[in-house]
């Protein structure tokens, strides 16, 4: 089992940064990939980034290509996305999720409750 709980979420104007947080609990932090999705209000829940158990691979979607980076602390047991040039688009429920690296959500078996990040224009 792994219990994930995220943090960092906020209200932020466009073109400013965030820092989301997910702390991990449980299972070895060292033995699972985890990532990032997020929901729009009346969307479905999409892909955003992911991170290998080492962090030596990552995967971005084409959305946030080259404004999102995702990093693991394996001293904390946490894994970080670093968002920057944030859109209004950018606005949703951001959601912590291990154990799988692709973008479907059926290949992470855990996930978080979810962090609001809104994006004023």
């Amino acid at each position: 089992q792994v219990q994930l709980v995220e943090s960092g979420g906020g209200l932020v104007q466009a073109g400013g940064s965030l820092r989301l947080s997910c702390a991990a609990s449980g299972r070895p932090f060292s033995t699972y990939s985890m990532g990032w999705f997020r929901q729009a209000p009346g969307k479905e829940r999409e892909f955003v980034a992911s991170i290998n158990w080492s962090g030596s691979n990552t995967r971005d979607a084409d959305s946030v290509k080259g404004r999102f980076t995702i990093s693991r602390d394996h001293a904390n047991k946490a894994v970080y996305l670093q968002m920057s040039s944030l859109k209004p688009d950018d606005t949703a429920v951001y959601y912590c999720a291990a154990g799988g690296l692709g973008p479907r959500l059926d290949e992470y078996p855990y996930w978080g409750q979810g962090t609001q990040v809104t994006v004023s224009s």
